[in-house]
C-alpha cells in the first residue's frame, strides 16, 4: 500500500469535511473553504475527526491516485486551519516591487514594468528595506494556487547562474558558476 495514502489525516477542531454524491470534497475551516473533486474510484471517509482515503484495488492507476488525493486533502485541511505563505526575493540592481490592492508592479530590468493581477484568494505584501533586497510575501489557504502564482512571478526573471540575479524564493539556494577566466 501507499505509505502516504495509508496515513490518516487528523481534523482540527472547527474543521468540517463533507463529501458530495459527485465525489467532491469540501473542507471548511476558520480561514476559509476549499473544494476538490476526487476520482470516482477513490473513496473518502470521515469518522471521529479522522479523514481517510481508500482505494478499491492495487492497480497502478489507483495506487498513484491514492497518494495524490491524500496529499491534496491534507494540504486543504492544513490550509483552512493555518494557511500557507511563500516569500520571494528580488536580487539585482534596480529591481523593485510595489503593490496596490491586488496589483503587483515589478521592475525587473526590462524596458517596461510588469504588472500582475494577483487572484483575490491570495494576499500580497511587498517589503523594501534599505540595504536589503525587495521581498514579496504571498499568503493564502490554497497551496496549489499559491505555488502557481509564486512560480509565475519567479518565471518573469529566473535566477541566472553567473551573478545570481533574478527572482528567487527566499529559501532557494542558487548555485553559481565560475564563468570565463582571463587569458594568461
Amino acid at each position: 500500500m501507499s505509505r502516504i495514502g495509508r496515513s490518516p489525516i487528523k481534523l482540527a477542531s472547527g474543521v468540517t469535511v463533507t463529501v458530495s454524491s459527485a465525489n467532491e470534497v469540501t473542507v471548511k475551516g476558520p480561514k476559509g473553504e476549499l473544494k476538490q473533486s476526487i476520482d470516482r474510484d477513490i473513496q473518502v471517509e470521515v469518522k471521529d475527526g479522522v479523514l481517510t482515503v481508500v482505494r478499491p484495488t492495487d492497480q497502478i492507476r489507483h495506487k498513484a491516485l491514492h497518494g495524490l488525493y491524500r496529499a491534496l486533502l491534507a494540504n486543504m485541511v492544513l490550509g483552512v486551519t493555518e494557511g500557507f505563505k511563500k516569500q520571494l526575493e528580488l536580487v539585482g540592481v534596480g529591481y523593485k516591487a510595489a503593490h496596490s490592492g491586488q496589483l503587483l508592479d515589478l521592475s525587473l530590468g526590462y524596458s517596461h514594468n510588469i504588472v500582475i493581477e494577483i487572484p483575490k484568494e491570495l494576499k500580497v505584501n511587498t517589503l523594501t528595506e534599505k540595504g536589503q533586497n525587495p521581498k514579496i510575501m504571498l499568503e493564502g489557504v490554497d497551496n496549489q494556487l499559491l505555488g502557481q502564482v509564486a512560480a509565475k512571478i519567479r518565471s518573469l526573471r529566473k535566477p541566472e547562474p553567473y551573478k545570481g540575479k533574478g527572482v528567487r524564493y527566499s529559501d532557494e539556494v542558487v548555485r553559481k558558476k565560475a564563468g570565463k577566466s582571463a587569458g594568461k
